[in-house]
């Protein structure tokens, strides 16, 4: 048996976490492989021989180009991405001082990765990705964690009644959990102040040990929901304290458990549907960031969160339409109402500004100009109020430059694609994610396709589209792999936004230049680009599993903020990650890279 490999491996994740019989198997199997400083351990596009776990030195990654993508030490893992992908090296890898790694052969990867469930769940990120049927929200598919209020408020046992009850109202709670040193000892409901303090005339001097339910019952945060609504039901319970090890760490009440019920994306959609006012279809999107905690800890992709989230801001959209003409009177001529940005590419999360515009029948007069003024003010001023915020750029249908009939339009893109200036490449970018959202949508058509078949002919216009499109670089360092925003505000975090999705949406839209693909959602547009090999089947698969998991990653951040009352945003700290989830990551960026260098080349495509 390798004795030093066992040692090494029953202190690296998710070695440790394997039973100690299969640990022991797997360090049988192990291969212990030495290079010296310099050595090459293998090369983009080869065959891949197993997962490699450095022991020690130092392993430098580069991609196709040879560009530096991180510089791995004792415990990181390469080479899972082509284990999960064809089998074949995405990256290639060197010694760069004299190093020690342990290799799993490929079938020990496969077998330990099928059947034992910590090391699926450690490879488990990208393949996952493939999962395509939306989830229902139900109790029995979350955990606890995800449901339970974080940190609940507390007070010692040798708390008054009296001060109990101040806290409670001053809160705004219906219990106290009474603890000492975290330990939970009680908990008090407003119930009990009222059936066991006042209606007996206690001194409200008394200490609230007098009153609690002494050691109450509770679950731990692996529980699942249908846990806690099947306790509460048994014992008629409606606060239920979360207790990890001896420590407590939150609370789940009935309200919890009504409002996670009562928050689905068909539920939003029907209650905006229903709006009178945009005051009210406010209270409808101020729901939206509970619905995505919901929808990612049920475990959808993100590309269902983000389309199940867009759909409900396409309703909101159609809704101020309709009351936007009961208050200004039919609209006088043909109109469109579009959708840009991550509205138009049904990629919303929980930070959306508003990206829209109008398009008008040729036979629109300057009266009726004025109309659609006022029309597309009352729209975006209720958009703003349901926190979909006015575009910093101003990309919306109040500027007069995005409110046109039909022929200014095809001015616009005809002179797009002529004199690609860098306004142009800009505002190109922009349009070609255009998706009808409220109108007469015959009046897209022609120009949506036009459009496309003008813009692919053009070289001198995809070339330039091509520059633009690789202004977004992925956030790779040399020597932690993954590179933070060294300063500001957002200070030693990574824009999962700006330098994770939006490369990847860049290449989507080239893609569809490309190829005159009529798809506008990235994920949608990646497969078409695949099917129609546009990009290789390798180059493809591997850019699918590589957006998946940053577009993953970025929705769960923002989950993580909401669920701590924070607002979510796009700036994710990596080292509230894992060693693993790291690693993951930083491959997703190398794929990115490898791709946008590989457009760059003219070529598109990855082997």
């Amino acid at each position: 048996m390798n004795e030093d490999a066992l040692t090494f491996l029953s202190q690296q994740h998710p070695y440790e976490a394997l039973p100690a019989p299969v640990l022991h198997d797997v360090a049988k199997q192990v291969e212990k492989l030495s290079f010296s400083e310099g050595e090459q351990i293998y090369t983009f596009g080869e065959d891949m021989a197993g997962l490699y776990i450095v022991q020690s030195g130092r392993v430098s990654v580069t991609d196709r180009t040879g560009a530096p993508v991180s510089l791995l030490e004792r415990g990181n893992t390469f080479g899972e991405r082509g284990l999960l992908a064809d089998g074949t090296a995405a990256t290639s890898a060197r010694a760069v001082q004299d190093t020690l790694l342990i290799r799993l052969p490929v079938p020990l990867f496969h077998t330990l990765r099928n059947e034992q469930a910590p090391f699926q769940r450690f490879f488990a990120r990208s393949k996952d990705a493939e999962r395509s049927t939306p989830k229902q929200n139900t109790l029995a598919q979350v955990t606890v964690s995800s449901l339970m209020v974080p940190n609940p408020v507390t007070c010692p046992t040798n708390t008054t009644i009296v001060e109990a009850a101040k806290k409670m109202s001053d809160k705004r709670i219906s219990c106290l959990c009474v603890t000492e040193n975290d330990k939970l000892k009680g908990i008090v409901t407003l119930r009990d102040l009222v059936g066991k303090a006042l209606a007996v005339t206690l001194p409200g001097t008394s200490p609230i040990s007098s009153i609690m339910t002494p050691d109450p019952r509770f679950l731990s945060p692996t529980a699942i929901g249908s846990d806690v609504l099947h306790m509460m039901m048994e014992y008629r319970l409606g606060h239920l304290p979360i207790v990890e090890g001896n420590r407590l760490v939150g609370i789940v009440t009935q309200t919890d458990l009504t409002r996670f019920q009562a928050t689905t994306a068909a539920g939003l959609v029907g209650d905006a549907a229903r709006a009178e006012t945009p005051a009210d279809l406010a209270e409808v999107t101020s729901r939206i960031p509970e619905l995505l905690v919901q929808l990612v800890a049920s475990g959808n992709r993100h590309d269902v969160v983000t389309r199940m989230i867009t759909d409900v801001a396409d309703v909101v959209t159609r809704r101020l339409l309709s009351l936007a003409e009961a208050k200004l009177g039919p609209a006088p001529a043909r109109y469109l109402w579009l959708a840009c940005g991550s509205q138009g590419r049904q990629e919303q999360t929980g930070v959306s500004d508003q990206d829209n515009c109008l398009i008008l029948d040729d036979g629109v007069s300057k009266y009726d100009l004025e109309y659609f003024a006022d029309f597309a003010k009352y729209v975006s001023d209720g958009l703003n109020t349901c926190g979909y915020v006015y575009c910093p750029g101003d990309m919306m249908a109040t500027n007069p430059r995005w409110c046109q009939p039909l022929s200014v339009w095809k001015e616009y893109f005809t002179g797009w694609i002529n004199s690609p200036s860098k306004e142009a490449q800009m505002l190109a970018s922009v349009m070609f994610d255009l998706r009808p959202i409220g109108g007469d949508v015959s009046l897209f058509h022609g120009l949506n396709l036009g459009t496309l078949e003008k813009a692919s002919k053009n070289s001198i216009f995809t070339a330039h589209m091509a520059s633009n499109s690789l202004t977004h670089q992925t956030p790779l360092g040399l020597l932690r792999g993954i590179a933070t925003i060294s300063s500001g505000d957002h200070r030693k975090t990574i824009d999962t936004k700006l330098n994770g999705v939006v490369p990847v949406v860049d290449l989507g839209r080239m893609y569809a230049l490309q190829g005159q693909l009529t798809e506008v959602n990235t994920r949608a547009r990646l497969k078409a680009a695949l099917n129609a090999s546009i990009t290789s089947s390798r180059g493809g698969r591997n850019l699918l599993e590589a957006y998946d998991l940053v577009a993953q990653t970025r929705l769960e951040h923002q989950a993580r903020l909401i669920k701590q009352g924070k607002a979510p945003d796009n700036y994710l700290p990596p080292d509230t990650l894992s060693d693993f989830e790291r690693s993951h990551l930083r491959d997703a960026f190398v794929v990115i890279k490898t791709m946008q260098s590989a457009l760059m080349q003219g070529r598109g495509v990855l082997g």
